[in-house]
């Protein structure tokens, strides 16, 4: 006997990087503000750095549309790309080779180009080889993005929702913000696996489906999203 269940189509293509979609918050404010006066940074370098999740890449992509600078991927630097002529934001810049990102530091300097680096750590911290690299990332500017705080949590959940076009009904929301972890990629996976049954199975998702699906997400007793009852957002932290 043959199931007529059909199978899922994979319809999500990823994260949207728009400036409009990123939301400000206690968590990311200070970023946001250096971001905004790139011609303040010393030296004309910059670094964010945070977790895993945090949104630094977004925060480059939306420095990159407003400055017309270009993003470059730390562990596809090259030692002698030629430079855009508005500025560089390079993400995962700790895991560029050494002497590649060396040379773009001197580079965009001797330009007068703007650089940005994003990364989990420091640039101070970064376990570099190269004597004069660690000279000049201890010299940058770094600034940290936060955990993501509770006002920001509660404004992504349905967001993140909204990209894969899941609707949960309202009681259900509640119920998980009220018990899912306070961290962006725990709640990226928890919408991954309600993604999926929904797709599989075309109806709403209740609390008890909810429950079974993200067994080992969720927190039994206490509230992680907030201390206090969870209720949907009215208000979403202010856009960029």
């Amino acid at each position: 006997m043959h199931s007529s269940r059909q199978p899922a189509l994979p319809l999500f293509r990823g994260p949207r990087y728009v400036p409009a979609d990123f939301l400000v918050s206690a968590s990311n404010a200070e970023a946001v503000v250096w971001l905004n006066k790139a011609a303040e940074w010393p030296g004309g370098r910059l670094a964010i750095w945070g977790e895993a999740g945090c949104g630094k890449t977004h925060l480059l992509h939306v420095w990159t549309e407003k400055s017309g600078a270009m993003i470059w991927h730390g562990p596809d630097l090259r030692a002698f790309a030629d430079l855009p002529p508005d500025g560089i934001a390079v993400d995962h810049a700790d895991a560029a080779d050494e002497t590649a990102l060396f040379h773009v530091l001197n580079a965009a300097g001797e330009a007068g180009l703007p650089l940005l680096l994003a990364s989990r750590a420091a640039p101070a911290r970064w376990p570099v080889q190269l004597p004069d690299l660690r000279s000049r990332l201890r010299a940058i500017t770094a600034v940290q993005i936060a955990p993501p705080d509770d006002l920001l949590l509660r404004a992504l959940l349905p967001r993140l929702l909204a990209e894969r076009l899941i609707r949960l009904p309202e009681p259900v929301l509640v119920w998980l913000l009220n018990r899912l972890p306070r961290t962006v990629p725990l709640l990226a996976e928890a919408v991954d696996r309600l993604d999926a049954v929904s797709l599989e199975h075309h109806r709403d998702i209740t609390v008890p489906m909810a429950r079974k699906v993200l067994a080992g997400l969720l927190a039994e007793e206490a509230d992680e999203i907030s201390r206090t009852q969870a209720v949907p957002s009215q208000e979403e932290p202010r856009l960029l």
